[in-house]
């Protein structure tokens, strides 16, 4: 791991049994879920790290894998140096005061019963910080921290709060430790537009002025374009493509990336949305038999013999531009050309 690297994921595996039906005259059998198929990154000190990818492709399993919920099937979670997935019970307890977790959904992830100024201080209370007296300050400080009253917030219950209040309640409850790391999952999909904004606001002026680091999970390109400063994508438990921001919404070089992209409404580009949006229109395969080879290939347009029996590396094909396919893309593509001295045209013969 790098001096600068806050958290380093490798290799990390997440799978899930599915219980068989065959006692109660289905005939199905077990199956494994393959979640999260080896994914490796690292997330910097100050940095926003995107996730993005459809619906399934294993963003939520990867961010409670890191998190230990449960613990993965196999990998290394490492943050500062020491790694997560050894560790269980006080041991783990402690070490994730570093790392704190806001979930998509607050009505389901905070207790309806507690006011919002005890779901605040909850983690404070679980690991023994300060007296009652100095929970209840740190409480009302951190609320005030993400833009809510304590005297006129703190004694509701959740039900009575707004989903941006709500999130908020969250916002302070997972920074009670003065974490180093906080993963949002989903953070904003479940508020209206007007209030995510001041979410993101929110977000960004925390990150800068608590010397955050984020790992910003999201299926909304446009959210994840605007808060981040590297980009990885994922499709169906493995990342097919890592790079800056800028470099990947500006020419993004897997297909499966290329394809998300061209669904970002762009009214300055009708050419290069029109030409796009064609591209992998198959259903996805499912985590339960993901395809041999590369996962992509099902639905690619420039799948050939090669995707079918060799899964392709996540590569450095341009300065921290990564890449895992055997045929990636370049910029002549993206303008509406097919050909160019830089892209790596498929060979003839290709699959059915």
């Amino acid at each position: 791991m790098s001096a600068e690297a806050v958290l380093d994921v490798q290799d990390l595996v997440q799978e899930f049994r599915t219980g068989g039906a065959r006692g109660l005259g289905l005939g199905r059998a077990a199956a494994t879920v393959h979640a999260v198929s080896g994914v490796s990154f690292q997330v910097h000190e100050g940095e926003t790290l995107g996730i993005v990818g459809e619906t399934g492709c294993g963003k939520s399993s990867l961010a409670r894998a890191i998190m230990q919920l449960p613990p993965p099937v196999s990998g290394r979670v490492i943050l500062h140096g020491r790694d997560l997935a050894g560790l269980r019970g006080k041991a783990l307890r402690e070490a994730r005061r570093d790392i704190q977790m806001v979930f998509q959904d607050p009505f389901s992830s905070l207790d309806p019963r507690w006011s919002a100024r005890d779901l605040v201080a909850e983690p404070l209370t679980i690991h023994g910080v300060g007296d009652a007296r100095s929970r209840r300050e740190r409480a009302a400080e951190l609320m005030r921290l993400v833009g809510l009253d304590p005297a006129i917030v703190g004694r509701r219950r959740i039900r009575e709060l707004s989903g941006g209040q709500c999130q908020r309640v969250a916002i302070a409850r997972a920074l009670a430790l003065s974490p180093k790391v906080v993963i949002l999952d989903e953070p904003v999909s479940s508020l209206d537009v007007s209030v995510q904004a001041q979410v993101l606001n929110l977000l960004e002026r925390l990150r800068a002025q608590l010397a955050l680091s984020y790992v910003f999970i999201s299926h909304d390109l446009s959210v994840v374009r605007h808060v981040s400063d590297r980009v990885c994508v994922m499709y169906l438990g493995k990342l097919v493509e890592v790079a800056d921001s800028r470099d990947l919404y500006a020419a993004p070089l897997h297909p499966y990336a290329r394809q998300l992209m061209s669904a970002v409404p762009d009214p300055r580009d009708r050419v290069r949305g029109a030409a796009l949006t064609t591209a992998g229109l198959a259903d996805p395969p499912s985590p339960l038999n993901p395809p041999s080879g590369c996962r992509y290939r099902t639905r690619c347009e420039r799948a050939q013999d090669v995707c079918v029996a060799v899964e392709p590396p996540l590569a450095e094909l341009r300065p921290a531009h990564l890449v895992a396919c055997h045929f990636p893309l370049d910029e002549a593509i993206l303008a509406g050309s097919t050909t160019s001295a830089g892209d790596r045209e498929p060979p003839a013969g290709g699959i059915a």
